[in-house]
């Protein structure tokens, strides 16, 4: 399947170019960005083309993934997928609920697949873990802590200012909705959302088979209490998530396996851009009882 890459920066050079141009079952193409001379840059790094017109690039793939801001994101994924263009897409689709539905109606009506990279569901480890745990029953409530020091440290994300302007709510926020979810059940109301330090937020959520569960969400933790854990209790006893020793390249390229999957036998993946949706108004949900974005910056 021939891929193109939308985006340049410090997550597309990480963690998507190498997982693309390694991945055997993908024809890495080219890559667009905003700043032309990024793309140039990692198109050489990768010995493929850097496009200046977004739309010659949709014009000559069958999927694009796509590492840019989530209101970057929405719309170029809409025209991707109006394009014919399968869609391996980052996490959040995007930050409103119109334009994560736009994504998904463009999906529909184009008939296209698509996968949303939320990174615990496509690690080995938790992926077992997940699948287990919703195959139990009796869950009462959970805690999910997913502490970032992405503006305590020297992190390449520090500078990014969609994080800046929305904070953890909505970088971090997936990662728990993705893990948590599957096991819980849909969130039925949000019961409560509350500021902490920064940019820090603290959720209490109802989910619809009848557990609730609470999130500490950050991107400014003391780089020593940086983190992800989360913990189930019910009639089953105590679990916890496992840590995964697989990183985002290797992630991604299981995200590109299940995006192949559902190209050719027509299933959507679990984390579609439907889900992805349903993660975006949760979050927006949230975000509406705290009162709009953080201004970490």
């Amino acid at each position: 399947m021939r891929i193109g890459l939308l985006g340049t920066g410090p997550w597309a050079e990480m963690a998507h170019a190498p997982a693309l141009s390694g991945h055997p079952g993908l024809d890495f193409v080219g890559v667009w960005g905003r700043r032309p001379e990024a793309a140039g840059e990692l198109a050489g790094r990768h010995g493929i083309r850097a496009y200046d017109d977004v739309d010659a690039l949709l014009a000559d793939v069958d999927a694009v993934a796509v590492a840019l801001p989530p209101s970057v994101q929405a719309p170029l994924a809409v025209r991707a997928a109006r394009a014919g263009c399968h869609l391996l897409l980052d996490k959040p689709v995007a930050t409103n609920v119109d334009e994560g539905r736009a994504v998904v109606e463009a999906a529909m009506e184009a008939g296209i697949a698509s996968v949303v990279f939320f990174t615990a569901r496509f690690q080995s480890a938790a992926e077992a873990w997940i699948a287990e745990q919703a195959a139990t029953d009796g869950w009462f409530t959970a805690r999910a802590q997913w502490l970032g020091a992405v503006f305590t440290s020297d992190s390449p994300f520090a500078a990014s200012p969609w994080r800046r302007e929305k904070g953890a709510l909505w970088d971090v926020g997936p990662h728990a909705l993705s893990v948590l979810l599957p096991v819980l059940g849909d969130v039925q109301r949000v019961a409560a959302a509350a500021r902490g330090p920064e940019d820090t937020v603290h959720l209490v959520l109802g989910h619809a088979g009848g557990a609730s569960s609470t999130l500490t969400l950050s991107l400014t933790a003391p780089p020593a209490a940086a983190g992800a854990t989360v913990e189930l209790r019910g009639k089953a006893g105590v679990t916890v998530l496992p840590a995964s020793t697989e990183g985002a390249v290797e992630a991604l390229t299981r995200a590109a396996d299940s995006l192949l999957a559902a190209v050719d036998t027509g299933r959507p993946h679990a984390c579609d851009a439907a889900f992805g949706l349903r993660v975006t108004g949760i979050l927006a949900a949230a975000e509406g009882q705290l009162g709009g974005g953080f201004g970490t910056g």
